[in-house]
């Protein structure tokens, strides 16, 4: 049976910023359910950046508890648009991207996104199939939409002009464009993060302008990482990997900060806005925040692994992190030096430590261990099968060549 508009409204608001406008929305949703067709949900995806974590899947999670709801997704993705680069928040402009690279990471992106969404409720689409068919008289009508003056209220274009950094013509393009996939799709919502205010509501702008229906405008908070301070990031190491081992993904989830419990299972979670009302009752109950998290860790490593490799995280954890002792089913690196001095220009290469300052400074604050036993030198002999534990979280058997 599908949920009354009341239902959806409250799974559809759930967790997010803005929505332009609700009043829209719920007019949407009513004829969707009175005519039985599906909403055409939008979201466009740059592919110069391919690597998804949970802070990119809230905007992926929140379309699929819309399809799970009955509506259909189409992921626009900008090969055309791509081309350009869009400069939101950067200081200049991005570099454009060649044909190969744009289709390159859009295969990527592809891949990636079916860890999130219902692939038969989804459609994705190059914007290039109707961008470049456009004409330069139909260039000249998308120009005449708006004005020069509406563009510079954009932020990062404030900036660039008034610190002498230069602006492309082009790049005046990118917003137009993102609003024509908008009307070329007749989409009935389109989703992003909070900073493609700008481009999203655009798309409502020109679709009034030809006489579409507009768009609502859908806008998801930015998910702080583990840091609990800064944005998700793969750059700043505070991130959790959507293709990462569920091991892993588990223990990432238990270092949330408890200020962040009740926002990572709104954003990062299809659990239901009712549910969630239970767990904020819990912990102001006084409950004790680790075991809420335990089931945030299960929940969230369940939705990107199957059902054995998380009864394995869960094993996992509780082995090496509650009872202290070494997991079984380690990775193992092979490798021919004798002390641990030889082994760690290996160590960066395999990804285990980041740089040898970092592995040096670990050392020194008793965050290497060997066999159980803290160690603080780089002068330590080591023997075949020895278990280096890197960290809170990594370990790994030496296997001696």
């Amino acid at each position: 049976m599908k949920k009354s508009v009341e239902e959806q409204l409250k799974i559809i608001k759930k967790g997010a910023s803005l929505i332009v406008n609700e009043e829209e929305l719920k007019l949407k949703l009513e004829k969707s359910l009175r005519e039985d067709k599906p909403l055409i949900i939008k979201l466009g995806l740059d592919p110069s950046a391919p690597d998804i974590h949970l802070g990119h899947a809230v905007v992926l999670r929140k379309i699929k508890q819309m399809q799970d709801l009955g509506h259909k997704a189409v992921i626009v993705i900008g090969d055309f648009t791509g081309k350009i680069g869009d400069p939101t928040g950067k200081a200049k402009g991005r570099k454009a991207l060649t044909d190969e690279e744009v289709l390159k990471n859009a295969e990527t992106y592809k891949n990636q996104i079916f860890k999130v969404l219902d692939k038969d409720k989804t459609e994705v689409k190059f914007n290039s199939e109707w961008l470049s068919k456009l004409n330069f008289d139909d260039v000249l009508k998308l120009a005449a939409t708006t004005t020069v003056a509406r563009m510079m209220e954009r932020d990062d274009f404030q900036k660039r002009y008034k610190n002498n950094v230069p602006i492309g013509i082009h790049e005046f393009f990118y917003p137009l464009m993102q609003a024509y996939d908008s009307i070329a799709l007749e989409a009935d919502i389109e989703l992003g993060g909070t900073d493609q205010t700008f481009n999203i509501l655009m798309g409502r702008t020109l679709q009034k302008a030809v006489g579409q229906e507009q768009q609502i405008a859908m806008f998801m908070p930015i998910l702080e990482g583990l840091d609990g301070i800064e944005k998700m990031s793969k750059s700043l190491g505070n991130y959790i990997g959507v293709n990462e081992p569920a091991n892993i993904m588990f223990k990432k989830v238990m270092e949330v900060p408890d200020s962040l419990i009740i926002k990572y299972f709104e954003l990062a979670t299809d659990e239901h806005p009712d549910e969630i009302d239970k767990i904020k009752e819990r912990l102001k109950l006084g409950e004790n925040p680790r075991d809420i998290k335990l089931d945030l860790a299960k929940i969230i490593t369940s939705l990107y692994n199957l059902e054995d490799k998380v009864k394995e995280a869960i094993e996992f954890y509780n082995t090496a992190f509650s009872k202290k002792e070494i997991p079984d089913n380690i990775p193992e690196l092979i490798c021919n030096g004798e002390v641990l001095r030889d082994i760690q220009d290996l160590l960066i290469k395999e990804k285990f430590i980041p740089s040898k300052k970092e592995f040096s400074r670990l050392l020194a604050q008793g965050g290497v261990q060997l066999n159980g036993n803290k160690i603080n030198s780089l002068d330590i002999e080591i023997k075949n099968e020895d278990v280096l534990k890197i960290g809170k979280k990594k370990f790994l058997k030496l296997i001696i060549d």
